[in-house]
C-alpha cells in the first residue's frame, strides 16, 4: 500500500529583511525555524524593481560548514571568492558553493532594465563534512534540463531527478531535489519523495491547493512545509501556479549558528571567530581582487 500524501503542517509568508549592506528581502525560515526545516537552514526571496533595495549588494563575508544556493530568476548578479572563482549569475542561473572549512565571498546585484529577482537557499552539511575542502558549481540555465509536459507545464531540475532527467547538482551529501515548477491553470503536479525526507515549497508566482486538513490555498510568497507521507500534490488555481519544491535528507544533529557560519558546537562557533580574527579562518586562500 503506498504511504499517504503529505499534507502542509506550517505555513510561512516571509519577514522583510535588511541583509547584507542592505539588501531588502524576504525571508522565508531562518534560524528561528531550526529543526523544523533540517537540513535546510534559510530561504531568502531576493529582488526588487527599485535598484536602491538591492545594489549596496552583500559585499566580502564569510561562510562554514553550509552551502549556499543561489538561483537567479531575473536580473544579474556579480560574484567573487576566495577560491578564484568570480563572474555573473544571470537569468535561470545557479550558483551552488560548498564553504566547507571556511569560504569568504561576495554577491553583488547589478542595476538592469529589468527587475532583480531570485533566491538564496541554505543547506546545512553534516558533521564530517563542515571542515571539509571548499567547492564551487557555477551553473549557466542551458545546463539545467526541462521536462515539459503536453499541457504546458514545465520542471526544470536543478538537483535530484523528475522523470527522465537528473539535475547537474549531484553528490550532496543531504541527497537534496531542487525543481523550478511550472503550472498551467488547474493543473495538477504530484511527486514522489522519500517517506523520511523534509519537503517544503515556496509559491513564486500564482496559488494552488494540496490535500489535507488545512484547504486554504498556497498563496504567492508564500512557503509550506509538509509533513510525513510519500508524496506531495498540488494542483494550480486559475492562473497558474510556479513554485520550488524542495526535498531533503534531514541530519538530526545539533546546530551551532552564528551569522554566516553554521557548525555544531559553541566551541567550534569560537574557533571559528577566533580564526577571522587572526587571518586563519581560510585554509584555501586565493587573492581577494576587490571589485
Amino acid at each position: 500500500m503506498p504511504d499517504p500524501l503529505r499534507s502542509i503542517v506550517q505555513r510561512f509568508p516571509g519577514v522583510p529583511t535588511l541583509e547584507g549592506a542592505g539588501v531588502r528581502l524576504r525571508r522565508s525560515f531562518s534560524n528561528n525555524e531550526v529543526p523544523l526545516f533540517d537540513p535546510f537552514l534559510l530561504l531568502d526571496r531576493f529582488g526588487s524593481s527599485n535598484p536602491a533595495d538591492y545594489l549596496a549588494g552583500f559585499p566580502w563575508h564569510p561562510h562554514r560548514g553550509i552551502e549556499t544556493v543561489t538561483y537567479v530568476l531575473d536580473g544579474r548578479v556579480e560574484h567573487g571568492d576566495t577560491l578564484g572563482n568570480s563572474g555573473v549569475i544571470g537569468a535561470g542561473d545557479v550558483q551552488w558553493m560548498n564553504s566547507g572549512s571556511g569560504i569568504i565571498h561576495q554577491e553583488m546585484p547589478q542595476r538592469t532594465d529589468r527587475p532583480l529577482s531570485g533566491f538564496q537557499l541554505w543547506v546545512n552539511l553534516p558533521a564530517k563534512e563542515k571542515m571539509s575542502t571548499p567547492a564551487y558549481r557555477g551553473l549557466g540555465a542551458s545546463d539545467l534540463p526541462v521536462v515539459r509536459a503536453d499541457t504546458g507545464a514545465e520542471v526544470r531540475v536543478v538537483a535530484g531527478t523528475h522523470g527522465s532527467a537528473e539535475g547537474p547538482v549531484r553528490g550532496i551529501p543531504v541527497d537534496p531535489t531542487y525543481l523550478d515548477v511550472r503550472l498551467t491553470p488547474g493543473e495538477t503536479f504530484e511527486r514522489t519523495t522519500h517517506p523520511g525526507y523534509t519537503v517544503f515549497a515556496h509559491a513564486i508566482e500564482g496559488g494552488g491547493v494540496s490535500p489535507g486538513d488545512d484547504p486554504r490555498p498556497v498563496a504567492p510568497g508564500e512557503t509550506v512545509l509538509f509533513g510525513p507521507g510519500g508524496s506531495v500534490r498540488l494542483r494550480a488555481g486559475e492562473g497558474g501556479m510556479r513554485f520550488l519544491l524542495v526535498p531533503g535528507r534531514p541530519l538530526h544533529e545539533p546546530v551551532a549558528w552564528y551569522g554566516p557560519i553554521v557548525m555544531n558546537t559553541q566551541s567550534q562557533l569560537a574557533d571559528a571567530v577566533r580564526e577571522l580574527r587572526d587571518g586563519s579562518f581560510v585554509r584555501d586562500r586565493r587573492p581577494i581582487v576587490e571589485q
